[in-house]
C-alpha cells in the first residue's frame, strides 16, 4: 500500500433484530430452515390495501441496540418510502427511515494494530428488509425468495473513521460483540444476519476523502477485511496510472477474491423518498427509554474487565467473547469457585476440542459448573496432569459424567503414592548413570530427561513436580 494515499472506510451494517415476527406483518422472521416463499404475507408483497403495523418488539430492541452504541435516541422518529425496482421487492418501495431516524450518532471504541480506535456513528435506523435473488450455477436465470422481505432490519451507519483494513475487520467484529451481548440479534453471519457494505475511498490529500466505491452485502469478518485491502489497491493503482476512481455498486467475488463493478452508485434522489403514509410517526416517552436503558446487560468492554483480574491473555479474551456459552461457563466457574479454577476453564474451552463442527447451526453444549471446579480442583490437588485434565474435559462436553468416573473410566489418575514413584525414579537415575552424573556436575536441566523417563515408565500418571522433587532429593540436589 502506498503511503502517498490515506484510506478512509465507512461502513453500513445490517443487523437482522432478534423478533418472533417480522417488522410490519404478522408473519415468522427465523426463515432459516423455511422453503422458499413460504414466509410471506399480503402485506410483504405490497397488496393493495394492504396496511403495515409496527412491530413494538422492534423498536425495543433497536433503542437497546442505540445505548449500546452510545447514541443519541430520538424521541421522535418517523418512516418514509424509499423506492427502486429490483425483484427482491414487488411493493417497489422499501420502508425506512430516512429523515428522522431512530438514532443518531454515537460511537464505537475497540483495539486494532496496538492502539485504540474510536469510529463515530452518523445515525441508526430501521428499515424492513428485501427478498433475496439467487443466481443458480450455470442457469441463464434467476429466482426470487421473499420469505426475507419484511424482516426487521437495524442499519448501523459509520464515519469514514476507518483506514485500515486490519481496523475495518477489528470494528465489525466489535460491532457483532455489541449486538450479539445486547440480545439485539442472532448475528447469524452464515445465515445473513448480519451483513456488511463499506464504502471505500483513497486520497493523497488528508483532508478531503477521495471517490467512494461500494462494496455490498460482506457476511464475515475476513470478506470485510480482505475486500477493503483490495478496494485500496485498485484505487491507488487507478491513481497512479493517472485514471479516475468511479462512483459505483461494486460485488465481492470470494473465490476470486475480487470486487467487480455492478452499477452506478445511488443518490438519495434516485430513490425518490416520500414520507410513509401508513405508518405514524414514532414517538417514545423518557420513561419507555429509562425502562430499556435499565435491561441492558454487560457490554464486551466490561466483560474484558473482568477476565482480566483473571489474567488471562488477550487473545484468549478475544477468543471467549466470540463463544458466549464458553464465556458464560468461564464467568460462573468465576463466581463460583478460584481465580485459577476460572483460569482453567477458559483454557479448556479455548484449547480443547474445537468449539464446532461445519454445521452452522451448532450449539456449543452446556457443562456443569460444579463438574468444572472439579475437574479444576483434581488438577490442583495432583490427582490429574494438566494434558489428562484436557482429555477429561473434552469427555465431559460430549456426556457431561462426573470428571472423577470420566478420569477411573480412562485410567487417567495420576499416580499419588510417592513410595512407588520413590521406586521408579531409583530404578531410572540406575538406567542413566551419566545423566545423574552431569546433574550432580551442575546441568540441572538434564532433569527433565529423567522426569520424562519417570512419565513415560508410568504412562504418563506420575505428577511431575513429586517426580523432579524425588530426584532432586535422590540425587542430594536440595542444597545446589
Amino acid at each position: 500500500m502506498s503511503s502517498k494515499y490515506l484510506p478512509s472506510i465507512g461502513v453500513e451494517t445490517h443487523v437482522q433484530l432478534k423478533t418472533k415476527t417480522k417488522l410490519f406483518s404478522a408473519v415468522g422472521n427465523d426463515a432459516r430452515k423455511a422453503a422458499p416463499n413460504t414466509l410471506i404475507s399480503h402485506i410483504d408483497v405490497g397488496m393493495p390495501g394492504a396496511l403495515p403495523v409496527l412491530n413494538e418488539k422492534a423498536v425495543e430492541l433497536a433503542v437497546m441496540a442505540g445505548f449500546a452504541l452510545n447514541g443519541d435516541i430520538q424521541k421522535f422518529s418517523k418512516f418514509d418510502r424509499k423506492h427502486y425496482f429490483y425483484p427482491d421487492l414487488p411493493k417497489g418501495y422499501q420502508i425506512s427511515q430516512y429523515e428522522q431516524p431512530l438514532v443518531l450518532d454515537g460511537y464505537v471504541d475497540f483495539k486494532a494494530e496496538g492502539q485504540d480506535i474510536r469510529v463515530s456513528i452518523v445515525r441508526v435506523h430501521l428499515e424492513e428488509d428485501a427478498g433475496k435473488n439467487t443466481h443458480p450455477p450455470g442457469a441463464d436465470y434467476s429466482l426470487v425468495d421473499l420469505n426475507r422481505a419484511g424482516t426487521p432490519l437495524l442499519e448501523i451507519v459509520s464515519y469514514p473513521d476507518i483506514h485500515s483494513p486490519a481496523q475495518a475487520k477489528a470494528y465489525v467484529r466489535e460491532l457483532y460483540l455489541l449486538m450479539k451481548y445486547t440480545g439485539v440479534s442472532d448475528c447469524d453471519m452464515y445465515h445473513g444476519n448480519l451483513r456488511f457494505d463499506i464504502n471505500v475511498s483513497v486520497s493523497a490529500d488528508p483532508s478531503k476523502l477521495g471517490t467512494r466505491s461500494e462494496v455490498k452485502n460482506l457476511n464475515s469478518f475476513r470478506s470485510v477485511e480482505n475486500a477493503v485491502a483490495y478496494e485500496i489497491k485498485r484505487q491507488i493503482e487507478l491513481l497512479e496510472k493517472g485514471q479516475l476512481v468511479e462512483q459505483e455498486t461494486r460485488g465481492w467475488d470470494e473465490a476470486k477474491q475480487k470486487t467487480t463493478a455492478q452499477r452506478g452508485k445511488e443518490e438519495a434522489h434516485d430513490y425518490r423518498y416520500m414520507p410513509e403514509p401508513d405508518i405514524p410517526p414514532l414517538e417514545l416517552s423518557d420513561q419507555y427509554l429509562a425502562d430499556i436503558k435499565v435491561k441492558l446487560p454487560k457490554m464486551p468492554n466490561d466483560i474484558r474487565e473482568e477476565l482480566v483480574k483473571l489474567s488471562l491473555d488477550g487473545q484468549v479474551i478475544e477468543d471467549l467473547l466470540d463463544r458466549p456459552t464458553a464465556l458464560d461457563h468461564t464467568l460462573d466457574v468465576q463466581k463460583a469457585g478460584q481465580p485459577d479454577d476460572a483460569r482453567r476453564a477458559a483454557f479448556w474451552f479455548i484449547h480443547g476440542e474445537p468449539a464446532a463442527p461445519d454445521d452452522p447451526d451448532y450449539v456449543e453444549p452446556k457443562v456443569d459448573t460444579g463438574n468444572l471446579i472439579k475437574l479444576s480442583q483434581m488438577v490442583a490437588g495432583g490427582r490429574l496432569s494438566s494434558t489428562a485434565a484436557r482429555t477429561v474435559f473434552d469427555d465431559m462436553l460430549k456426556s457431561g459424567d462426573d470428571p472423577d468416573a470420566i478420569a477411573k473410566k480412562l485410567d487417567l489418575h495420576q499416580l499419588g503414592d510417592e513410595a512407588e514413584i520413590e521406586k521408579i525414579v531409583t530404578g531410572v537415575i540406575l538406567q542413566n548413570p551419566k545423566v545423574a552424573a552431569d546433574i550432580r556436575a551442575g546441568q540441572e536441566k538434564a532433569i527433565g530427561y529423567l522426569v520424562g523417563q519417570v512419565m513415560t515408565k508410568t504412562q504418563g500418571k506420575a505428577n511431575p513436580a513429586v517426580a523432579q522433587r524425588i530426584i532432586r532429593k535422590q540425587l542430594d540436589l536440595n542444597d545446589l
